[in-house]
C-alpha cells in the first residue's frame, strides 16, 4: 500500500526520520515537531492505512503496517532509517524492528509499550457510530455532539480532525470498520521473533500510566539496548503537551 506521507527535508543531512501517529491520528499531529527536527535530519510524517489521507483497505494489523513502512522507504529511497511511533504507531514501529532489522537505524517508541492493555477507546467508536455528522452543518455542531461523550476539550478537537466536508455535511476520514475491527489486536500483547538489538528509546510520560515500572522490566527482555526518558508533567500526548522537553530527549538519543 502506498502510504500518504510529507516529506521536511534537511540538504545537508542524509540522515531519515519517519513518525507515525497513533490510533484517530493523522500526519498533521507532527506538524510543529516534524518540522523543528528538519533542522536536524530529514524527516517523512506518515498517515497510516485507514487513517488520514492514506488508502482504505478491508485489512489491518500491526504486520502489514509495518511493511507499509518497509514500501514507503523504498519508494523514497531510504535503505535505512531512524523510525518513530506513537500509541499504535509504536506498536507498528516495533514490529517493523521485528521483520526489519535491516531497514533500522534507531528505533524510537512512544508511551506504549508491548503489552496487552484495557479497552480505553470503546466509547470513542460508540460516539462515531451513533453521531450523524453528515447532519452537522459546522464544526460547532460536531463539538456539541461530540462534547456529550468527551468533556475533554483538547481530546475533541484531535478527534475532530478526521471530519472533512462532504456533500451534506461532515463525514470521517478514516475507516471506522476496519479500525475497529483490528482494535481487539491492537490493544493486546505483541509477540517478537527475536530479541531486537536496534539502539531504542521509549519516550513516556509522568502523568500518563502507559509505561510502568514492571513494564520497564519486560521491555528490557525484548530490547537488548533501550534507553528510557520520561518527560515531566506529560500526559499520553507526550510530543504535543511537553513538545520542548520531547525534543530534546529525542534529540540526545538520534544526535
Amino acid at each position: 500500500m502506498k502510504l500518504f506521507h510529507k516529506i521536511y527535508r534537511n540538504e545537508n543531512s542524509t540522515e531519515h526520520l519517519f513518525i507515525l501517529h497513533g490510533l484517530f491520528g493523522m500526519l498533521d499531529n507532527w506538524y510543529n515537531m516534524a518540522r523543528k527536527l528538519s533542522e536536524h535530519l530529514n524527516v517523512v510524517t506518515v498517515d497510516q492505512r485507514n487513517h488520514g489521507h492514506s488508502p482504505h483497505s478491508d485489512e489491518m494489523s500491526f504486520e502489514l503496517m509495518a511493511e507499509d513502512l518497509a514500501v514507503l522507504m523504498e519508494e523514497l529511497g531510504a535503505e535505512k532509517a531512524h523510525v518513530l511511533g506513537h500509541s499504535m504507531g509504536g506498536k507498528t514501529v516495533m514490529k517493523f524492528a521485528d521483520l526489519h532489522p535491516d531497514k533500522l537505524n534507531k528505533l524510537i517508541v512512544v508511551d506504549i509499550a508491548p503489552k496487552k492493555y484495557k479497552p480505553g477507546h470503546l466509547t470513542y467508536f460508540e460516539a462515531f457510530h451513533s453521531i450523524d455528522f453528515s447532519a452537522c452543518e459546522s464544526r460547532r455542531d460536531a463539538d456539541e455532539a461530540l462534547a456529550r461523550v468527551e468533556p475533554n476539550k483538547s481530546v475533541r478537537m484531535f478527534l475532530l480532525k478526521n471530519l472533512e466536508k462532504a456533500e451534506q455535511g461532515y463525514r470521517l476520514k478514516f475507516n471506522l470498520e476496519s479500525i475497529e475491527r483490528f482494535y481487539p489486536k491492537m490493544i493486546d500483547k505483541m509477540d517478537f521473533s527475536w530479541h531486537i538489538s536496534a539502539e531504542t528509546l521509549f519516550i513516556y510520560g509522568e502523568r500518563s500510566g502507559y509505561i510502568t515500572e514492571l513494564d520497564k522490566s519486560q521491555i528490557e527482555d525484548i530490547f537488548i539496548l533501550v534507553e528510557f526518558a520520561e518527560i515531566e508533567e506529560a500526559g499520553h500526548w507526550v510530543h504535543a503537551e511537553k513538545p520542548e522537553g520531547f525534543r530534546e530527549a529525542l534529540l540526545e538519543f538520534l544526535v
